[in-house]
């Protein structure tokens, strides 16, 4: 793929971004402004948007505004995702039980993805959004992927490639990350202390769907999770066998 092509695709998901982030009708002008994106470009972006019945405009003052379509596109998509259908009741309801925010992620070349966050019950939690690209070494998520993998592909990955420190707790030292990550496979649980987000503690495992690799975590602040993260991994523990029946449960 062209630079070009990939720099039409961000611009177009800018234009998008940028109506989520004012919420409001945006002139031409405002549009390019938010988005970042020269006006003569945005024009033609708009008008094609516009011609497939993804944006309408207003006369009054004169601005533009997403369609419902592309909220009922979105949906549609969601609604058949491969993981998030089936896995749904079960992350919730381990959301129910800890009370903190729940998320399901996946390896997404050298950084983990979040495929789905469903926030905790507490004023004050840890907020994300799916879509959100974290680093393998510094999350709960991805600790859990890498600890799925073999000593010697851990390694492999691992060759040459700098740690670098997220928060000041990131552990950034190739063996000790390793020996970490073994540790952890055995206790069969692996835990974030404040690596990813200051003072946000985690703690996820890994399985296996579909022969697909994904990863949840149950993550909140240090002063409720700190007491509580040898209790969650064995929640998480069940949530990840029940979701290995379902599975083996759909082939029979």
């Amino acid at each position: 793929m062209s630079t070009a092509t990939v720099t039409a695709i961000e611009r177009v998901l800018n234009i998008l971004e940028a109506f989520q982030t004012s919420q409001r009708p945006l002139s031409l002008t405002e549009l390019a402004a938010v988005a970042d994106v020269p006006k003569s470009t945005c024009h033609g972006i708009v008008q094609t948007l516009m011609a497939r019945g993804y944006l309408y405009t207003l006369v009054r003052p004169r601005s533009l505004y997403p369609t419902r379509r592309i909220y009922d596109v979105a949906r549609d998509i969601v609604e058949k995702d491969p993981f998030i259908e089936r896995a749904m009741p079960v992350l919730e309801r381990l959301r129910d039980t800890t009370r903190e925010t729940v998320i399901l992620g996946k390896r997404q070349g050298d950084t983990a993805i979040y495929l789905q966050v469903i926030e905790g019950l507490h004023v004050i939690r840890y907020t994300a959004t799916p879509g959100e690209i974290k680093p393998l070494h510094s999350s709960s998520i991805g600790k859990a992927l890498l600890g799925g993998l073999k000593e010697s592909d851990l390694r492999a990955w691992l060759k040459d490639r700098q740690l670098p420190a997220i928060t000041a707790a990131t552990q950034t030292d190739h063996e000790a990350l390793i020996l970490e990550l073994q540790n952890s496979r055995r206790a069969g649980y692996f835990v974030t202390r404040g690596e990813n987000v200051s003072d946000v503690w985690a703690v996820a495992s890994f399985l296996t769907l579909d022969r697909e690799t994904l990863a949840i975590a149950v993550a909140g602040p240090r002063n409720r999770m700190e007491g509580y993260i040898g209790e969650y991994a064995k929640v998480l523990a069940l949530t990840c066998g029940l979701l290995a029946r379902q599975q083996t449960g759909d082939k029979s």
